[in-house]
């Protein structure tokens, strides 16, 4: 009797070190997994933050950043209007008392803005909604008549995006490196991308550590990002 007593206080005793050990391990894993959650959810959530045709994974951010649009203007009023781009696409854009115009390459006002005008956006851009701080209206290039060369391939839902590379991608280049940049760099690599490749809508640049550029592309299955080199010329695309 008193051999079977401890027999099954022994196997109780290791029950119970081995449900510790099981709880150890739980709680182990939750805490070495929350984060790499995170810091996943921060560096590698592209698609969350860029909705539709973002390419899964570059450079997530938590809020606006630097970017812009180009395309067709309707619905203009008194506080924004909605742009069409060469993929078809809509964009909301918001105007304020902040946002400066350009027609051509002459300082304009608010009221350039008219339905059927070529425009080109800069500001805050937040998925498919840009709060501007440029209009240029008529710019140089509109990106309409380029969109056919660019081979722009405008988003589908339920399509899968395009996977291919052309031109320079910068070496040692990996989704989610290098630091979001705004001001005149982010403006004149924008333009630049947009110029290249009408159609979507760039949410963000990013500098690299070569000092070049990368600007994330949202909107369209292809490109997802457009490097554009110091000269602020684009030299690739993937």
């Amino acid at each position: 009797m008193v051999s079977r007593k401890l027999t099954n206080s022994i196997a109780a005793g290791v029950a119970a070190i081995a449900i510790a050990g099981g709880s150890y391990g739980i709680v182990s894993a939750t805490s070495s997994g929350s984060p790499a959650a995170a810091s996943s959810g921060t560096a590698g959530s592209g698609g969350a933050a860029g909705g539709p045709g973002s390419g899964g994974g570059s450079n997530a951010r938590s809020g606006p950043a630097a970017g812009g649009s180009s395309g067709t203007a309707s619905g203009v009023s008194t506080s924004g209007f909605t742009l069409t781009t060469a993929a078809g696409q809509k964009v909301t854009v918001h105007e304020a008392s902040a946002t400066t115009y350009e027609k051509g390459t002459s300082a304009a006002s608010a009221s350039a803005v008219t339905a059927g005008e070529p425009v080109l956006v800069l500001g805050a851009t937040s998925g498919p909604t840009i709060t501007a701080t440029q209009i240029i209206v008529q710019p140089a290039s509109s990106g309409s008549a380029t969109a056919s060369a660019a081979k722009v391939v405008p988003f589908q839902r339920g399509a899968p995006a395009t996977s291919k590379q052309v031109g320079q991608i910068p070496a040692n280049y990996t989704e989610g490196s290098g630091t979001i940049v705004s001001g005149t760099a982010a403006n004149k690599a924008t333009e630049a991308a947009l110029a290249a490749y009408p159609g979507g809508v760039v949410d963000r640049v990013v500098k690299l550590s070569n000092g070049e550029y990368e600007v994330h592309y949202i909107g369209v299955n292809w490109p997802h990002h457009i490097f554009v080199n110091q000269d602020f010329t684009v030299v690739g695309a993937d």
